[in-house]
């Protein structure tokens, strides 16, 4: 009897596994409904049940494109490629006679957040519902659950879908993030078994660096709805703004051994601008998850471990928009099957879970659609209420030397729909000059001032100590600019209402030499493009003054004579660098100067740069994917991603720098690799290195470094407070301020001697004995936004961000800052740029 009990056990599971390949659609369906025949199910055009293989990203389109064709209740539109050309499409899903009158709908609904919306009659509006998937490519019971969705939204028939339609527009947009869902979908399929294995150890599970789950340039696209710095962001705002949804979902996956998520998050963890109203409605259409969860059995939780803070991120976004953002958590297969402490967690079973909370999200906007159309109209009558009667009036933000900066920060408004002036003439405000044609005026008497305070505003205090992302985003702090706040807009101009690129010039043509500023932020891809040229160009060490102007530290001269261009050839040259650059080139005639004059020796040669990234296994892909990002679609500058498995046979005498991105651990490298890099520089390479790195460079003796160490223990803490007791010393996202040495080269093409930075690590390090030594230095008082604990707040004052050390002829620069955080850290951008053209000079 004994040996036929594991047999029967076996025999179960082997028909479980079984089951799992002979998936049908109705496993998802409500079976209380019928369904059109006309409208295609998703295997007669995919080839394949939902969840028997996942989706990819071709076959996706082709199904809804199907589904577009067949049902007069879906109207598909494309709006725009990913990096990879991938289609950013959309569907439009409500009832065929609201199709016909759609854009009035829309007009009206948009009617809901302006001035004289109280006459609006809300129990004859739609409710706007956007539904979104997997923007976390490696997530992918989402984007699968949206194929089953949609076939039930085109094909299920009867009064209740009729109504439910009739009364909602639905956004469905099935796949956020094309490129990393294809990369997944490709990895997962390709290791499928006949014989599907559950084993946690089966590489199935285990994709390769850098995985699916962020977009090309392995950016996390769940953290970009706010700065909107990528292809897929921009379109998903514009959307937004379109229609301004009354629901956002987000469908996300999460640990295997975890069970199904569902907001309202962390109580204690709402941002301060959240009305207390969109929580309890969270709440409310929460009890509809639950009794659908609890139909099918699926285990569940809420007001756990996620929180509504940053609202950069899909499920917080709309908070601050009148709307109400929705996160789901599934957890998932990671492929077709696998064990955890809940048993088999099959890929068909994350779908259905996700399906079924599509399909409670409608069913709760349509009971409480005049309830959240009401609250939508109320927001909007609260916040303007609230800025008329506030003191604030608005900001102003600007930089004098880079309107480049100045112009990216606007874009971020224009691309939100918030109004913005120029500046009518130039004035000081809190001890800071601001330029006419170089500084904007953004007034809070507009649609969503919240939404500007949430952009501008400085936020030191907090009512928890643990966050799931960052605490601060100060945005005039991440582009390094000035800025202030305003109680009255007597220096307000026209408002901008053709928001134009920037055009760069050269004055003339010169016989001489011309010269730039390096203040402006594309003046990087301007060199790189002069150097690569193989023109001669040297930098200035020294201020200096001629014609007139100010040229400061890091001015860029290029000499007319001895150059492989002749003058009309390098002026012709020169005016497409500037166009291309939008910057100004200043052509001059005498090499006479007050200061430094244009033949000094203060003046060194700028060498054509080649740079290398470590990539892969150890190494943080989102800050790698930051570094390429910058190089390849900012600057326009080639960039050679190593990675760490072939490192070895790496020749690295070619390249002038190599970039060490932060890794997972403090051994990105092994000693062989590290002793490699050491004898590279020696030769005259410069190893730039990111973060965590700094704790490489002192095991491997690149740096001699000193490092503030914190000696808090635990004391009257509970075993069960020990997670919060750790998560209050993180310091997950803040800005502090740093002095600056400008005439150090790493302090080129700044204008102030302070500077914003970006941190989200606990690496303290104790400054040089020499002050020349310490050109970037935090200040006694260093945090301006975010949430850093007591101790580590102790440890942070005036100590270092940055080291520079000779080795042989080469040298090793260390940040343990991130400066190209999340892509929209315009303002520290150009220190690692300082770090790549003027490393030898440092």
């Amino acid at each position: 009897m004994m040996k036929t009990i594991p047999l029967i056990i076996f025999a179960l599971l082997t028909s479980s596994l079984w089951a799992q390949n002979e998936v049908s659609l109705n496993y998802y369906l409500p079976d209380d409904v019928a369904y059109n025949p006309a409208i295609p199910k998703p295997a007669d055009i995919i080839g394949h049940e939902v969840g028997e293989w996942h989706i990819t990203h071709d076959k996706l389109l082709y199904y809804m494109q199907a589904l577009a064709k067949a049902s007069d209740r879906i109207a598909l539109e494309d709006r725009g490629e990913t990096f990879e050309g991938r289609s950013l499409f959309l569907l439009t899903i409500t009832s065929a006679e609201n199709h016909t009158n759609l854009e009035q709908i829309r007009q009206d609904h948009l009617a809901l957040t302006e001035t004289g919306a109280s006459s609006l009659n809300t129990s004859e509006m739609p409710i706007v519902v956007y539904q979104g998937f997997t923007i976390h490519g490696n997530e992918p019971s989402g984007t699968n659950a949206a194929v089953a969705f949609a076939y039930y939204l085109a094909a299920a028939e009867g009064p209740e879908i009729e109504e439910l339609l009739g009364n909602m527009v639905i956004l469905l947009d099935p796949c956020m993030n094309p490129d990393g869902f294809q990369r997944f979908a490709n990895w997962v399929n390709v290791h499928k078994s006949q014989n599907l294995n559950p084993d946690n150890n089966e590489r199935e599970y285990h994709e390769i660096w850098p995985g699916g789950r962020t977009n090309h340039y392995w950016f996390d696209m769940n953290r970009d709805w706010l700065p909107v710095q990528l292809p897929e962001s921009k379109v998903r705002i514009e959307t937004f703004h379109r229609w301004m949804p009354n629901i956002v979902t987000d469908h996300h996956e999460m640990g295997t051994n975890s069970t199904y998520f569902f907001q309202p998050g962390e109580p204690s963890r709402v941002h301060p601008l959240t009305p207390k109203i969109n929580q309890e409605l969270t709440a409310e259409i929460g009890t509809y998850h639950a009794k659908a969860l609890d139909k099918i059995g699926s285990l569940y939780y809420s007001e756990e471990n996620f929180d509504d803070y940053y609202y950069g991120k899909g499920s917080t976004f709309p908070d601050v928009n009148g709307g109400i953002g929705i996160l789901f958590e599934q957890g998932s297969s990671r492929g077709h099957i696998q064990e955890s402490e809940n048993g088999l967690v099959t890929f068909p079973f994350t779908i259905r879970n996700q399906f079924t909370t599509a399909l409670s999200t409608i069913e709760a906007g349509h009971n409480m659609r005049s309830k959240i159309l009401d609250y939508q109209r109320k927001y909007y009558q609260d916040i303007k209420r609230e800025a008329d009667r506030s003191r604030l009036k608005g900001y102003v933000f600007g930089d004098a030397k880079d309107v480049n900066k100045t112009w990216h920060l606007a874009e971020i408004l224009n691309r939100h729909k918030i109004r913005f002036h120029e500046l009518k003439n130039d004035v000081t405000l809190a001890g800071k000059r601001f330029k006419k044609g170089a500084a904007y005026v953004v007034p809070l008497n507009q649609k969503n001032p919240r939404l500007i305070k949430a952009m501008f505003e400085k936020r030191t205090t907090f009512t928890d100590s643990i966050f799931y992302d960052v605490s601060a985003w100060t945005f005039p702090f991440a582009f390094n600019l000035d800025y202030s706040e305003i109680s009255a807009l007597i220096s307000a101009g026209d408002e901008v209402t053709d928001f134009q690129p920037l055009v760069g010039s050269v004055s003339e043509k010169s016989a001489y030499a011309y010269l730039f500023e390096w203040h402006e932020y594309y003046t990087p891809k301007a060199l790189n493009a002069i150097t690569q040229k193989r023109l001669r160009a040297k930098v200035a060490k020294t201020p200096f003054t001629l014609n007139g102007k100010t040229y400061d530290y890091g001015t860029i001269m290029i000499p007319v004579q001895n150059q492989k261009l002749d003058a009309d050839e390098l002026y012709a040259f020169l005016q497409k660098v500037a166009r291309e650059s939008k910057i100004h080139i200043d052509a001059v005639a005498s090499g006479l100067t007050k200061g430094i004059d244009l033949g000094s020796n203060d003046f060194d040669p700028i060498e054509k740069q080649k740079v290398a990234v470590l990539v892969g296994d150890g190494v943080r892909s989102y800050d790698a994917g930051e570094i390429w990002h910058l190089f390849d679609t900012r600057y326009d500058m080639k960039i050679t991603k190593i990675d760490t498995r072939y490192f070895d046979q790496v020749d690295l005498s070619p390249y002038t720098d190599l970039i060490v991105p932060s890794g997972w651990g403090d051994s990105v490298l092994d000693k062989t690799g590290a002793e490699k890099v050491k004898e590279w520089v020696k030769s005259g390479g410069t190893v730039i290195g990111f973060r965590n790195v700094a704790n490489w460079f002192k095991k491997n003796e690149f740096l001699k470094l000193e490092m503030k160490k914190d000696t808090l223990k635990a004391k009257n803490i509970r075993f069960d407070q020990r997670g919060d007791f750790r998560g209050a010393q993180v310091t997950g996202g803040a800005i502090f301020e740093a002095k600056l040495d400008r005439s150090h080269p790493i302090g080129y093409g700044y204008k102030n001697d302070r500077i914003s930075l970006f941190r989200n690590t606990n690496i303290y390090l104790k400054p040089e004995k020499d002050s020349y030594n310490n050109p970037i230095q935090y200040t006694n008082s260093p945090l301006l936004s975010g949430y850093i604990s007591e101790e580590n707040a102790e440890l942070i004052k005036n100590s270092v961000p940055f080291k520079s050390k000779r080795m042989g002829r080469g040298r090793v620069i260390l940040f343990t800052d991130n400066t190209n955080f999340r892509g929209f850290w315009y303002g520290t951008n150009k220190l690692m740029m300082n770090a790549i053209f003027f490393g030898s000079m440092m």
